[in-house]
């Protein structure tokens, strides 16, 4: 499986490369972020909660299968799961709902938080339970912030951490950078350019924390 980060809360996510390979992609985002807007070809979008920063899916190229609610799902081999959630703390009163997406792709279970807001539920976590990877938003002020993503890794325990929705240079949103999370986490991380992993090689003990690059 190859994980790339295409900036903000969004994803490319690949079972394998060439014509063959299922592409899934997380929260695309308009012009209005100020990066680069993913327009690559798609067979799944996953949509957090309708606000331009995330779901753009119009921009990507092919007929992708669009999952912006709650419910299982199965496209091509890929079981994906959305699980309710908040996009505040206030049970949705400041910023309204927020899908949780459960993926399985290539025998790895990813969990992409989106705009999560607030801690989770013993409900929500009997769903997400064995995350191996775990992509979750740590800038604070629209989401959970570093103090906040690192009580819900602690809740869910997965193998790898990737950090999302936090300032890269030419993002117009205010938040705050990665740097807050990692400390407050006290991980070292690992840099990449794209996470490429199978099964059998995720960590069976320590988790570990990996920041993906964007490249415009």
């Amino acid at each position: 499986m190859i994980i790339s980060w295409q900036g903000h809360s969004c994803f490319k996510i690949q079972d394998k490369t060439g014509t063959d390979g299922i592409t899934v992609t997380t929260d695309p985002f308009d012009k209005s972020v100020g990066l680069k807007v993913p327009n690559f070809e798609s067979d799944i979008v996953t949509i957090s909660h309708d606000h331009a920063d995330h779901n753009n899916a119009s921009a990507l190229r092919g007929q992708p299968f669009i999952i912006n609610t709650a419910g299982e799902y199965d496209v091509k081999g890929v079981l994906v799961e959305g699980i309710h959630s908040f996009h505040d703390n206030k049970e949705g009163a400041e910023r309204g709902a927020n899908i949780i997406y459960r993926i399985e792709i290539d025998d790895i279970s990813v969990v992409h938080l989106g705009d999560l807001g607030t801690e989770l539920d013993n409900k929500q976590l009997e769903k997400l339970e064995r995350t191996d990877i775990l992509l979750i938003p740590v800038g604070g002020k629209y989401t959970i912030d570093a103090k906040g993503a690192v009580e819900v890794i602690s809740q869910l325990e997965p193998r790898i951490i990737i950090p999302m929705h936090y300032k890269i240079p030419g993002l117009k949103i205010d938040i705050d950078e990665v740097d807050k999370f990692v400390k407050e986490l006290g991980l070292e991380p690992t840099k990449e350019e794209k996470l490429k992993i199978s099964k059998k090689d995720l960590p069976s003990e320590d988790m570990e924390l990996i920041i993906l690059e964007y490249k415009a």
